[in-house]
């Protein structure tokens, strides 16, 4: 203040002039690596991923390394500053196992933009998913509270002791002897939203092994749901926006199968 530096304490009066010096962005602890990326669309504001099974979003316990995060980080080396580190944005992810399109912001008000969408339930998504067994309706909505399971805290519960509400809508797509393609459209954002909720139907995913898609007539070496599409308002122009991602290759395997069976 007034050409000296003073505690965050001090006390203005009328006339006084402030400066303030915005320190560099720090470098992030995050490192960069050399991972392929399936890249869907890029410009300054937003990276959109294919991302494949088993990648990992974002580094964690049991996964310091070899995720999404730090593929973006090495193929992005003019990342602006977010939190005050340079880092990408991750506004929402996909689980290990379910494969395709994720946004990631490359700047902080790309980042606010995206997360601000998403509370406000403006992001439009749908999923492709292979089920067991096919639901009675052609089309129905699923909605339940869901949150921390009573017996199992690893996993998810459409029956909490506490929750929070979610919605789920979806289609059949095709039909078949003991299973279903369906197109599911998640109106909320819970964690594992979609596999909790096809689960309570009795529908549980190909392949989920944490959700009751495990030892049944057919089997998956990961759980069949994909991100098929997603739409937003582009943070940078405002325009309404789409990507896609066509279906892995694994499932339009399992697909093929049972259309052959």
């Amino acid at each position: 203040m007034d050409g000296r530096t003073v505690k965050p304490n001090q006390k203005l009066a009328e006339g006084m002039q402030a400066t303030v010096q915005i320190p560099p962005p720090e470098p992030s602890e995050l490192l960069p690596e050399a991972i392929p990326l399936d890249i869907l669309h890029e410009d300054g504001d937003i990276i959109v991923i294919n991302k494949p099974p088993g990648l990992v979003v974002h580094p964690a316990a049991g996964h310091p390394g070899g995720t999404l995060v730090n593929a973006v980080l090495h193929h992005c080396p003019d990342l602006g500053p977010i939190s005050g580190e340079l880092r990408p944005g991750i506004a929402h992810r996909l689980d290990r196992d379910t494969s395709g399109v994720i946004v990631v912001a490359k700047n902080e008000a790309a980042l606010k933009s995206i997360v601000d969408q998403f509370k406000q339930r403006e992001v439009s998504k749908e999923y492709a998913a292979l089920v067991h067994g096919c639901p009675t309706k052609a089309e129905g909505s699923i909605e339940t509270m869901i949150g921390r399971s009573r017996q199992d805290r690893k996993k998810m519960s459409a029956k909490p002791a506490s929750g929070r509400n979610a919605v789920t809508h979806y289609e059949v797509a095709e039909a078949f002897a003991a299973a279903a393609f369906l197109c599911a459209r998640p109106e909320t954002g819970r964690t594992h939203q979609i596999r909790v909720h096809l689960t309570h139907i009795g529908h549980p995913i190909i392949g989920d092994k944490q959700y009751g898609g495990k030892g049944k007539a057919i089997s998956a070496p990961r759980q069949m749901l994909h991100a098929r599409q997603l739409t937003l308002s582009h943070p940078g122009s405002g325009e309404r926006v789409t990507f896609c991602a066509p279906i892995p290759p694994d499932m339009d395997a399992c697909l093929s199968q049972l259309r052959n069976a």
